[in-house]
This record gives structure tokens, sequence and C-alpha cells, in this order.
């Protein structure tokens, strides 16, 4: 039984991302392959992290997960206010707490995430 509790609790760990490093589970595979502009923006939303080192932690986590091949139809991309992220976001406490609030507000939670995580 205990078994089973264990292969349950890793399955969901593995299929919901891996939270402390914000990387998430398409990356767990050394070298995904990603298209060049796929790349491109998983690059650029490092921009947004909170601090220089959490910017830093976002490059490098970006360099050692993604190659550049060919184009992903399985990455999660996507644009609002003009931003545009791919995959899970590594949001702070603050950009957590702006997300709930902007969804008991009316907006969808892919849009707070990306609102939330570029803007505040």
């Amino acid at each position: 039984m205990r078994r089973l509790m264990y292969a349950a609790a890793l399955f969901i760990v593995v299929t919901s991302g891996i939270v402390a490093t914000g990387t998430s589970a398409q990356a767990l595979d050394d070298d995904t392959p990603v298209g060049r502009d796929q790349y491109q923006v998983l690059m650029n939303q490092c921009q947004y992290a909170d601090t220089e080192q959490l910017r830093s932690q976002c490059r490098s986590a970006v360099e050692s997960d993604y190659r550049i091949g060919a184009e992903n139809s399985s990455l999660d991309c996507r644009t609002y206010s003009g931003v545009t992220v791919c995959g899970n976001l590594p949001l702070s406490k603050r950009e957590a707490a702006c997300v709930q609030h902007s969804v008991e507000a009316g907006l969808t939670e892919r849009r707070s995430e990306v609102e939330c995580y570029a803007f505040h």
C-alpha cells in the first residue's frame, strides 16, 4: 500500500511540474526540442522574474532544459496584454496573491498568471 502511495505522489509531481525549480514536466527530459521562436520566448520571459538571481536561474534552466529544434506543439505558450510566455511560470508569493485577486475579480487564471508575472 505504501508503494502505491509513493507511486501516486511521484506521478502527481511529474505530471504537474516541478514547483521548486519552476520547470515544467515537459522539460524533465534533457534538451526538449522547441522551435527557435519558442526558445526565444522562454529566454525572454526570464526578464520578468522578481530578482536578478531568479532571472539568472530562469535563463540557466532554459539553456539546460531546451534546445532549438523542431517547433514543439505541446509547449504551452500564450499571449496576453502583449506578453508571450511558455510553460509553467514560477510565481512569487506576491504574484500568486495577484493571480488570486485577479481571478476573484473576473479574469481567467491563465491571463492572470501572465499579467501578474509580467507586471507585478
